[in-house]
């Protein structure tokens, strides 16, 4: 869980979106992108799936099942 926690964390600060357009094209709030990023919270599977889609992310990297 602490790699998904870091790599997913590392994705949203260097994405070129800033917290709340994170969140509006994802359909949640900004706290909660925030949370992602410095809490323990994981995002719901649909929306980690809204996430890696939005951010053109790769998933089996987030879920360490790629490098």
């Amino acid at each position: 869980m602490d790699l998904i926690k870091q790599r997913l964390s590392q994705e949203l600060k260097a994405s070129n979106f800033t917290t709340i357009e994170i969140a509006k094209k994802v359909g949640i709030s900004p706290e909660m992108v925030t949370q992602y990023s410095t809490t323990k919270k994981l995002p719901r599977l649909d929306t980690f799936a809204k996430l890696c889609k939005e951010l053109d992310l790769s998933a089996d990297y987030i879920l360490g099942l790629k490098d």
